[in-house]
């Protein structure tokens, strides 16, 4: 290939991937996640989370014990990923695995002093959630939920 061919392909590609980064679905998620991500996460710092652990926590208080399959599928996680992060949930002391009646599956449920972190948690988590609205538009926001809820049933239908 001659270097005039080369650099005109390497300039093709570099259009295509400027293209790309303003309309990519994923890159713009990702963006979005990781500044939402950030002002959670230094909200519930007071109370030792993360928001991906609260999050966890905040689930499983919701679904009372529930199975581990169940749980990575209402989180859209994978086994292992879920797994992974019920780690030091569950070494903190504030969830528990046990075995269920069929001895194949796992059930996940919050401990008493899980629930009261989440106790703790859930002021700061609010703060954040009112703040974060407020900042986005309260008016956009429900539809943006909606949006949201789309996009993970077309991400799993694709």
């Amino acid at each position: 290939m001659s270097v005039s061919t080369l650099k005109r392909k390497r300039d093709l590609e570099r259009k295509l991937c400027e293209s790309a980064t303003g309309v990519c679905a994923c890159f713009a998620f990702r963006k979005a996640s990781r500044a939402v991500t950030q002002l959670y996460d230094d909200s519930l710092s007071e109370a030792g989370l993360r928001s991906t652990q609260f999050v966890v926590l905040a689930t499983v208080n919701v679904e009372g014990p529930v199975m581990l399959s169940d749980l990575a599928k209402i989180l859209v996680m994978d086994r292992t990923t879920l797994t992974r992060n019920l780690k030091p949930l569950t070494e903190a002391g504030y969830l528990r695995t046990k075995s269920a009646a069929d001895r194949r599956t796992r059930l996940v449920s919050l401990t008493a002093k899980g629930q009261r972190v989440v106790s703790k948690a859930i002021p700061l988590w609010k703060s954040a959630q009112k703040r974060f609205v407020k900042e986005f538009g309260p008016k956009k926001w429900d539809g943006f939920l909606d949006g949201l809820e789309g996009a993970v049933e077309a991400a799993q239908i694709a």
